[in-house]
Order: structure tokens, then sequence, then C-alpha cells
């Protein structure tokens, strides 16, 4: 693996799976492969989990994780190619790329979309810019369009899940990804993700539903099943990912509230028992009622704790690479 970026940087996503968890049966079993080698991990935004999750992972491997907050600690950066320095930034990433790329091995890097223009966000300029100058494979810590690594851990907490409670034998499992309401409009990066690779993944029944208007990209759903029928979606499901996102046609709006989408007790009851996911942090009887977080439908804790060992194995395929 040379980069890691989308589900396309992925030869086999099983086989990544199975080694995120190996790794949480026995973090310490390649303690040696990263040692005397050196991540940085850059933050444009806040960030809990996948900060902490991946400066663990390194540590588990070896590493040194060096966290660098880009926004409140560096100068400001400009990525427009040709661009006319006289404004507010001071660095070109053609100059400050390079550089981090000699002081470390593995660049790991955090970016939000501005919501405000979706080509600019679309194309990804931040973090291709990075690829193109800093000479070191990239990870995407989360970008404008997508979050892998949460994806990945998705994928590892599914599979986790039905290790423990295996689904009726010959059967695929069906999972649907709801949107969920929020006070303020909310990037598609983990919708879109989520989508992409499960239709990658291939081994279940997949299904969005959201309110008119809060398509996704096609490019990242095509081949799910896509309602607006909440209740129709849920029936039979195994598993139901919880997650809002503002409009992509009409760019980075909020159009609809209704509290009647947030997920309850009462609308799981038309599921297999579903188990029931979010990236987290979560708007509490917002997006999700506290009964069904607190309850034994939830994966979001487990969820979460998987971030160290899919981080994990995306580091530790990196580095069998590099070697």
């Amino acid at each position: 693996m040379k980069q890691f970026i989308s589900v396309h940087d992925v030869t086999d996503i099983n086989a990544l799976a199975a080694k995120a968890l190996a790794y949480k049966a026995n973090p310490f079993a390649d303690r040696q492969l990263g040692a005397d080698k050196r991540v940085g991990l850059l933050f444009l935004n806040p960030s809990l989990r996948t900060r902490l999750s991946t400066q663990i992972a390194a540590k588990n491997l070896g590493m040194e994780a060096i966290v660098f907050n880009v926004d409140k600690e560096g100068w400001a950066l400009e990525f427009e190619e040709g661009a006319i320095m006289s404004g507010n930034t001071v660095e070109h990433v053609k100059d400050a790329a390079p550089i981090l790329g000699q002081y470390f091995d593995i660049l790991c890097m955090r970016t939000f979309p501005s919501l405000k223009n979706r080509e600019e966000d679309y194309s990804e300029m931040l973090i291709k810019q990075f690829i193109k100058y800093a000479g070191v494979p990239v990870v995407s810590l989360e970008s404008g369009t997508l979050h892998p690594l949460q994806s990945l851990t998705d994928i590892v907490t599914i599979k986790e899940s039905m290790l423990q409670s295996p689904i009726k034998a010959g059967t695929r499992p069906k999972i649907v990804l709801t949107w969920a309401p929020h006070i303020k409009p909310l990037p598609q990066c983990v919708a879109n993700s989520f989508a992409q690779w499960i239709n990658a993944w291939g081994e279940a029944d997949f299904v969005i539903t959201h309110p008119h208007e809060y398509e996704l990209a096609e490019p990242f759903t095509k081949g799910a099943t896509i309602t607006h029928d909440q209740d129709a979606a849920l029936k039979d499901a195994d598993f139901v990912y919880v997650k809002n996102w503002s409009t992509y046609t009409d760019y980075g709006k909020v159009y609809e509230n209704d509290p009647a989408w947030m997920l309850t007790e009462d609308k799981l009851s038309a599921t297999r028992y579903a188990k029931v996911m979010h990236c987290l942090p979560v708007r509490r009887n917002v997006e999700l009622s506290d009964e069904v977080l607190d309850s034994a439908h939830s994966l979001v804790t487990q969820q979460a704790g998987n971030r160290v060992w899919a981080a994990q194995a995306v580091l530790a395929e990196i580095l069998r690479t590099k070697s």
C-alpha cells in the first residue's frame, strides 16, 4: 500500500480488516516494524478519536508519532498553483510539504470541507497537493469528501459483530445508512466513505435512506438501494449506521430537520435486533436517542475503540510496502 486515501488504495478489504482484528488480539505483534520511523499527524481541524487512535496505533508499531496542529501552530498555507501570495497565506504547500517529507516516513493529515464551494471541496486539492509534493506515503485522517479510516473501522466492527453474533446462515447482512437530524450542516465525508466501502466490500445488502434533497454524490452510492422511506429501509436490517449530512446538490445546506428521522427503540422494532453504529461525536436525542445509545443495540463504543486497530493495520501495510 503506497497511500491510504480511499477504498481504491486497498487490494483486499477482508484481509485488511482481518489484520486489524489480529492487532486487536495482539497489539504488539509487530512492535519492531516501525522502529526508528516517524509519522507526522497534521491536523487542519479538531480531532479526538482520529488523533489519539492513530497515535496509539503508531506507538504499537514502534513508531514515533508527532502531532502538528497546522491550523493553530503553523503558517497559513497556500494550496493554489501559481498563486500570487499577497494575501493572508504565508507559506506555499510546494515549500512546506517536501520539508515535512524529509522529517517523516509517513504523513497523515486531516482536513474538512468548507461546505461553501462544492467543486473546490470535491477536488480534494489540499490532500492531493501533499501527495504531489511530500514524497512520502500520505494517509487521510479525513478529507473534503471521504473518511477512509473510519470506514475501514466500520467494516472491522461489522465483521467482528458478525463473529460474535452470527446472522442466519446463507444470508447476507442488511446494512442501512440512515440520515439523522442535526443542528447545523455537516460534511458528506463519513456518509460518502461508508457508502463507497460497503459497495466495494460487496458482501451486504446495502440501503441508504434520507429525506428528499439529501442525495449523496452518485459515484459513492452506486450499487446501493436508495429510499426516502426510513421505516421501509429499516425493515429486517442487521446493522443501522446513523449519520447526518448536509445537501450535496444545493451544496452545504440544511433543508430538513424533522425529529421524526431520529433513530429510536420503536423504529428498531422493525429490524432483526439491529446493531447501531455512529462515528461520534453524536448529538444525543437529536441524531440518536439515549435509549438506543445506552442499549445493547449500540456498537458505538466498540466501533470507536476499533479505530486503533484499523489505523494500525493501515500503517503496517504502508511500512511493509516501504521496506
